[in-house]
Order: structure tokens, then C-alpha cells, then sequence
């Protein structure tokens, strides 16, 4: 199956009451396991794709591997630019074939950030490519994007529908209480449902939580029993994420979980079986750690068999 408008994903996931998967992306072996996941689980799904992950791995190369598993795995898919900074590298996603951009201005005073979600939606628009913009600001980092605690701030449910009518998005990225990272909280792990529940039923486009990786227990211990060093790492549980797609969300962002099954998985080989050399032996252990997770999450979302 060719790739797909994320609009096609996510109004659906919206309007039936699930969520639907971005994982993030950098080589050929995170692809695979997402896909293989998909494959299995015959779910939709967004590959998605910072720009320093299009920089590590080049435009045509990413475009080449997503787009080729989408028609192997036959899963409805589509190749989402995350955290897009600038109209400049939308545009060039565009040009390249990517068929979901976002453009993240949240870091501007309102009104900036509404001038420049809508020039660029105007732009996307034109070439039918749907755009993601964001309202609200999370802690933590995430390759290019580092928000101190301090300047994090929730989004407005009221200025959420006002910011979606005048800049005409197709989803919202909003802030209910997640970080970017495996260090999302230093006490027990809260997110305002409520507000989120306001915003849900003020806009009706699909809902988009960032920060969302819930790093599970195992997947952790297994990375520190290798040599990981990671103390006061915790995630966002997953029974949260379940009351989070119940009122609204649509689209839920993973990528740390995924690097810690990566990281998990190769500091294992590398430490029970110090004569392996093969990348194809070490890496190869990744790709299942990181496909093991994609599955658990797609149940989870509720995204299973909807492709």
C-alpha cells in the first residue's frame, strides 16, 4: 500500500475512539520493526521523523525505506516530519514525499505561533499534505527540542479552539502534564484529564499527546542491568494513556521507549557474547526489542486491526 495522508489515519481514530502510533525513526532497523509490528497487528501507523533523524539518514534514504515497507507490509501508513522548526524544512519534507508534517512554533508568543502554523497549513495545503501544529509547551528534550521545566505550560482549552479556527490545522499537539525524554516526572506521574476532556470537546480535530513513552519496568531494568545508567527514569503508565484516548486523543508519540529496547538489546549482546562482530547479530537483537514494544503499544492504542 502506497503511503497515505495522516489525515486518513487519524480523523478515523478520532471519530471511533482509538489512537494510532508515531514512532520515531533514524535507520533501517527501527523501520523494520515498526513495520513488522504493523504488519502483524494489521494496524495503521506513522513513521515519524525529527530532523535530526532526516540529517543522520537523508531525505531519500528515509523516504526509500518507509515507503517501500508501507507497500511490503500492505499497512495503511504515512511519514510524518516531527517538530518541524521552520516552513523550510516542511517544505522540503513536502517536496520529498513525505505525506504528514508538523509545524512546532509553540515556543513563540501566541499570536507568532498562530501566523506562522497558518502560513504554513496555507502552503501544505496546496500540495494535500496535512499539518500538526502545537499549542502548550512540554518539559524535557527530544533531539532538537529542549523546554525548561519553568517555561512548560499547559494548553487553553478555549484558546485550543480559537488557535484551530484561524490557523485551520488538521491535528493539535497539546500540553496536559507530558515531557519529551525518559525523566517525564519526579513524583507520581499525573496528567489533567480534565483539561484535556475541556479541549475535546472545543475541537473536534484529532487530539496528539507528546512525551507519551511510558518506560516500562522491564524494558528499564534490562538496559541498567547492562550497564545503562538511567536512575529516576519513569514514563507516563499506560492505564493514562487509555483514559487520555478515551477523551480525544488520537495520535500519541513514542520514541524514548523505543531507544531504551534498543539500547537494552544491543548492551546485551554486546555484554553475554563479546566475540559477536556481526552488526547483523547485534543490531538483529534491537530490531525485536523494538518491535516487541511497537506491538505492545498498538494494543494498548487500540489501533490493532484497523488497517
Amino acid at each position: 500500500m502506497a503511503l497515505v495522508s495522516a489525515k486518513d489515519i487519524l480523523v478515523p481514530a478520532r471519530q471511533d475512539g482509538y489512537a494510532v502510533g508515531a514512532f520515531n525513526t533514524s535507520n533501517l532497523e527501527i523501520c523494520q520493526a515498526i513495520f513488522e509490528a504493523a504488519g502483524e497487528m494489521r494496524s495503521p501507523v506513522l513513521v515519524a521523523t525529527s530532523e535530526s533523524a532526516i540529517e543522520y539518514a537523508g531525505y531519500d534514504n528515509m523516504l526509500g525505506m518507509v515507503k517501500h515497507l508501507a507497500e511490503y507490509f500492505g499497512v495503511k501508513a504515512a511519514l510524518h516530519l516531527d517538530h518541524g522548526a521552520d516552513l523550510g524544512v516542511v517544505v522540503k519534507c513536502i517536496r520529498h514525499g513525505w505525506t504528514s508534517v508538523m509545524i512546532d512554533t509553540s515556543k513563540l508568543e501566541y499570536a507568532a505561533n498562530v501566523a506562522a502554523t497558518a502560513q504554513v497549513v496555507e502552503i501544505s495545503h496546496m500540495a494535500g499534505v496535512p499539518v500538526e501544529a502545537e499549542l502548550g509547551r512540554l518539559g524535557g528534550i527530544e533531539d532538537k527540542v529542549k523546554v525548561d521545566e519553568r517555561e512548560a505550560f499547559l494548553t487553553d482549552p478555549d484558546q485550543a479552539r480559537e488557535f484551530v479556527e484561524r490557523t485551520g490545522c488538521d491535528s493539535l499537539a497539546i500540553a496536559i502534564g507530558t515531557s519529551h525524554g525518559a525523566y517525564k516526572f519526579k513524583s507520581e506521574p499525573k496528567l489533567d484529564l480534565d483539561r484535556l476532556a475541556e479541549i475535546s470537546r472545543r475541537v473536534s480535530i484529532p487530539l496528539v499527546l507528546h512525551g507519551a513513552s511510558s518506560v516500562p519496568e522491564d524494558v528499564l531494568a534490562k538496559a541498567a542491568k547492562y550497564g545503562a545508567k538511567l536512575p529516576g527514569a519513569r514514563g507516563v503508565p499506560e492505564e493514562a494513556l487509555k483514559a487520555a484516548i478515551a477523551r480525544g486523543i488520537a495520535k500519541i508519540n513514542i520514541d524514548t521507549d523505543l531507544r531504551l529496547a534498543f539500547t537494552g538489546a544491543v548492551r546485551e549482546v554486546l555484554a553475554e557474547k563479546p566475540e559477536v562482530f556481526d552488526p547483523r547479530k547485534i543490531l538483529g537483537q534491537a530490531r525485536k526489542a523494538i518491535k516487541d514494544v511497537v506491538r505492545r503499544k498498538m494494543e494498548v492504542f487500540g489501533s490493532a486491526g484497523k488497517s
